[in-house]
């Protein structure tokens, strides 16, 4: 699962237009899929791959390693893993463009006028702004 660059033209969204990114719904995502950059990412040798019955575009708090980001689901499929164990996986865009993959257990699902969620899709498109704080 590696990061890819959805948006052809390299842009984002800022915290009032998200709602514009197209989400990849009613199928499970192909490798066609990714690289006609309809998807965000595709994956191989899972079982029992599924679409996440959920409204897309989506804005969420995405945990990852470097802390909170802010980001918005445009892909969710659930797959079961060689061991079994099932995954809700989660296609995001970046305010920057950039697409990103991350499992349902390390975002939360966040309003757009959550004050936090907007402060963050701020300081991503302007990191300045974390300095007229």
């Amino acid at each position: 699962m590696s990061d890819q660059d959805f948006d052809e033209d390299g842009d984002g969204f800022d915290a009032d237009d998200w709602n514009r990114l197209k989400p990849f719904t009613g199928a499970v995502a192909t490798l066609d899929d990714v690289q006609a950059r309809r998807a965000v990412f595709a994956l191989g040798e899972t079982d029992d791959p599924r679409v996440i019955d959920m409204d897309l575009p989506q804005p969420v708090i995405w945990w990852e390693e470097d802390g909170e980001q802010a980001a918005v689901i445009v892909q969710a499929e659930t797959h079961l893993g060689n061991d079994g164990e099932e995954m809700q996986v989660l296609g995001l865009i970046l305010p920057d463009g950039e697409g990103a993959v991350a499992l349902m257990e390390d975002v939360d699902l966040v309003d757009d006028t959550d004050p936090t969620w907007r402060d963050l899709v701020t300081r991503a498109i302007d990191p300045s702004a974390a300095d007229e704080d």
